[in-house]
């Protein structure tokens, strides 16, 4: 259903005994904004859910450790989701008191916001019913639109209103890596150990790459630090089972971490956080 025609009901019920009052663009920000709320709250739901009931029968974590995949972290990683959503939720509010003071927002940021929520949840529902080629595409299509939201924020946004979105993009940034991992596991549960070694330090290392380009290109030494906390957790889970992927994750996690305080951005200093 278009935006306009939600604002246009929401209005008209707050002014029963008025009468219609012409639709205006301010309207529209209201209601965007709710939407943007309802989505986060949606979200939040889905995922915790997920685990009470569990959906499917198996919670998140579960599902993950049921195949052996070398790309996947230690448990305690993925804490990290707790953090997002507060600095999602904290984002919100921001965006809240902004449109008090100020009666506007950024449209296409919250659109795309609302799209996140919507595919965060679908890839939980997909992921808890064993769809799993299907959670590898929203999970492309999640990317995909933070890197979109990622775009904005460094244009048009305040380094507060940037920082959930860069840790945000930096987590699922791991996530689909881990994810494809999963998959190729999964279509293949026989795959020899060896390969499957060569498969994911190869994967460290391209992916590697990624953080230094985000420090060097937009300034951002947030996205870096989730691939520090991401590959030392792999090195965590690693170590013993399969040291040579353990040793590559801890070397890579030193050297991310070394080029936050040594690359320097050739960006406008604008752009990051610096």
């Amino acid at each position: 259903m278009h935006i306009s025609i939600l604002c246009e009901n929401h209005h008209e019920t707050r002014i029963k005994k008025e009468k219609y009052v012409e639709y205006t663009p301010e309207k529209e920000v209201f209601c965007m904004l709710w939407i943007s709320t309802l989505s986060y709250i949606v979200m939040i739901v889905i995922n915790a859910l997920s685990n009470i009931l569990p959906i499917g029968g198996r919670t998140t974590g579960e599902i993950s450790n049921a195949l052996e995949v070398l790309f996947t972290p230690a448990g305690y990683v993925f804490s990290i989701w707790s953090l997002i959503y507060i600095l999602l939720a904290v984002w919100l509010i921001r965006e809240w008191i902004q449109y008090r003071k100020e009666g506007h927002i950024n449209r296409r940021l919250h659109t795309l916001f609302i799209f996140s929520s919507i595919l965060n949840a679908s890839w939980i529902l997909v992921w808890h019913n064993g769809l799993f080629l299907l959670s590898v595409a929203v999970m492309i299509l999640l990317l995909i639109t933070l890197i979109m939201i990622y775009k904005i924020t460094i244009q048009h946004s305040s380094k507060i209103t940037r920082f959930p979105f860069s840790l945000y993009l930096g987590w699922i940034s791991v996530a689909f890596l881990a994810n494809i991992s999963y998959y190729a596991v999964f279509t293949d549960v026989d795959l020899i150990v060896e390969t499957q070694i060569y498969w994911t330090i190869g994967l460290l290392l391209v992916s590697g790459l990624v953080p230094v380009f985000m420090r060097k290109n937009w300034n951002d030494w947030v996205y870096p630090l989730v691939f520090v906390w991401a590959f030392i957790g792999i090195t965590v889970r690693n170590i013993e089972d399969a040291p040579y992927v353990g040793s590559v994750a801890l070397g890579l996690a030193i050297a991310i971490l070394a080029s936050i305080f040594l690359v320097h951005s050739k960006s406008n200093t604008n752009s990051g956080y610096e």
